[in-house]
């Protein structure tokens, strides 16, 4: 079992950075990919971000590229997203998730993530 706990959500004005935090316990995560994800209202859960915890590579949805940037700390086996020109459209609980399959490329798709945090809101004020 992992689990993972979010923080760092919060209202912000557009433009502004708000940076997410992802603490993991329970397993080590070195074959381990980790992902953001978010949910605005009415809307499916998206694809954010994703990292192999092994090496270091990401990837990056679109509409966040240039603008996220995902990160994590082995030393305290957390993943974090740093989100700077924060837009209204960015607005969503966004939620951390732990793959456990070492895929080559990691997914985009919420479906294949084993575990989930419990989410914690972005708000972006225009």
């Amino acid at each position: 079992q992992v689990q993972l706990v979010e923080s760092g959500g919060g209202l912000v004005q557009a433009g502004g950075s708000l940076r997410l935090s992802c603490a993991a316990s329970g397993r080590t995560l070195s074959r381990y990919s980790m992902g953001w994800f978010r949910q605005a209202p009415g809307k499916e859960r998206e694809f954010v971000a994703a990292i192999r915890w092994s090496v270091g590579t990401t990837r990056y949805s679109d509409s966040v590229k240039g603008r996220f940037t995902i990160s994590r700390d082995n030393a305290k086996n957390t993943v974090y997203l740093q989100m700077n020109s924060l837009k209204p459209e960015d607005t969503a609980v966004y939620y951390c998730a732990a793959d456990s399959l070492s895929r080559v490329l990691m997914t985009t798709r919420d479906s294949e993530y084993d575990y989930w945090g419990q989410g914690t809101q972005v708000t972006v004020s225009s």
